[in-house]
């Protein structure tokens, strides 16, 4: 199934700029004849990954989206769009004081990691509701969150900056035990491994060094983060902040993991009656963390580990989460995220009351041997397939086991069903019916799910 395709009518015309700032002789946006200040978002991103998060906001607000290239699909949805390096901070802030100065801009936000920062920054510039960029520059540096923290008495991890990989092997020694090693930043758990032995340890350090992923920056501070081994369920508190230690949890999503060393996401679900909803331990710190670091304002995906000792904090995302955690909430309890962020970020009250209960999960599917993709094959609909997207094409070159990353996906299914048993025994349908051929890198055709 495609991502549903734009919500707006084709009527409606988007206008794409010349790059505002790089020209001696600038182009004005003709605006639209629909009422009030524009929202601005800062990057579309991928249409399968987040199509569906412009969507809901573009419904809800009129949208002024600035983007390097800004894609058609975006276009369609957008009131109108600039072509903006938005690494050019300058030309960037040059591009929203001519909306401003043109329509009225009441709001900036981004659902892109590499770009929360520079939302901040634009919202406190021109005295827009956000967070300050100190909050969000702390949940981006995971150093800087473990540290604020350790110092708010939050139970997190015991972690250790480190810039040698022999460093790195003394502090491993300290912690006894398994460690986690991880780049300072990031996202999608790229260059994050578990290590058990020295051996290990080395080789994580310079994986964590040199990882990257889609063009996301590293914090610009040097150094590899050396933690404590945590062992429990991995879930995700998606948490709508309405002001200084007032949180308000929306939705709770179960994480499912490939095997360790990686801790690549393999899967979510989120149940609109997940008993974890009512878990004292877990709203406290959650509420606690996004206070420590200084979050007043938006929707924050906060990683949590269930351990022994209880709920022990991971990291704190300041965007929306990723892999279609927000499509979940919306199927599962009909809360918008997409657009509770847009009225955050507009200083408008947003909806919290929950409009139905049930479950969704989504499965992402990695290839379980490295080599080249011949063909797909889909077979699969039924009423309670939300979607079924391959995510990779043949003739693309795949890499799985320890190596693999997000880049290697080759496919997602979101689905329905009353109960969590009953969505993961749909996922086991959907991936019993659609199938991929990999042709391995130095045998025959192996012909997968």
């Amino acid at each position: 199934m495609n991502v549903p395709g734009p919500g707006r009518s084709s009527s409606r015309t988007s206008r794409d700029l010349h790059p505002y700032g790089l020209n001696t002789r600038q182009e004005q946006p003709t605006w639209t004849d629909e009422p009030g200040p524009l929202l601005v978002v800062l990057g579309a991103g991928s249409r399968i990954w987040r199509g569906y998060t412009l969507e809901h906001i573009a419904a809800r607000h009129p949208v002024a989206l600035l983007d390097a290239k800004p894609p058609q699909w975006a276009r369609d949805l957008a009131d109108t769009t600039l072509s903006v390096d938005l690494a050019d901070r300058a030309a960037v802030t040059r591009a929203v004081r001519m909306l401003a100065d043109g329509r009225g801009v009441a709001g900036v936000l981004t659902y892109a990691e590499n770009h929360v920062e520079l939302a901040a920054q634009l919202a406190e510039q021109f005295m827009l509701p956000g967070n300050t960029p100190a909050a969000v520059a702390a949940c981006r540096d995971k150093y800087l969150t473990r540290s604020l923290l350790a110092a708010a008495g939050v139970p997190s991890a015991r972690s250790y900056l480190v810039t040698s990989a022999e460093t790195a092997v003394e502090y491993a020694v300290l912690l006894d035990g398994p460690v986690v090693i991880k780049p300072r930043s990031l996202a999608g758990s790229a260059g994050v491994h578990r290590a058990d032995t020295p051996e290990q340890v080395r080789a994580a350090f310079e994986s964590a060094k040199s990882a990257g992923l889609f063009g996301i920056e590293h914090t610009g501070t040097p150094g590899v983060l050396v933690e404590e081994y945590l062992d429990g369920p991995e879930i995700s508190v998606e948490c709508v902040v309405l002001g200084h230690g007032t949180v308000h949890i929306a939705a709770v999503t179960r994480k499912y993991l490939v095997s360790e060393p990686a801790f690549l996401e393999s899967g979510h679900l989120v149940d609109a009656t997940d008993p974890l909803l009512a878990d004292p331990q877990i709203r406290d710190v959650a509420r606690a963390a996004l206070t420590a670091v200084g979050i007043t304002s938006g929707v924050m995906h906060v990683e949590m580990r269930l351990t022994g000792q209880g709920p022990r904090l991971i990291e704190i995302n300041a965007r929306l989460g990723g892999d279609l955690i927000p499509h979940l909430v919306h199927l599962a309890t009909g809360l918008n995220l997409p657009q509770i962020t847009a009225d955050l970020a507009m200083g408008a009250d947003p909806e919290l009351v929950p409009s139905q209960s049930q479950s969704a999960a989504v499965e992402l599917f990695y290839p379980p041997v490295a080599g080249q993709i011949t063909t797909m094959t889909t077979r699969m609909t039924a009423a309670w397939l939300d979607r079924f997207t391959w995510t990779a094409d043949p003739g693309d070159h795949v890499t799985s086991g320890d190596h693999a990353t997000v880049r290697d996906r080759i496919a997602l299914a979101v689905v329905t069903g009353p109960d969590p048993d009953t969505c993961l025994q749909r996922l086991r349908q959907v991936e019993d019916r659609n199938r991929i051929h990999i042709q391995p890198a130095i045998t025959t055709t192996a012909c997968v799910a």
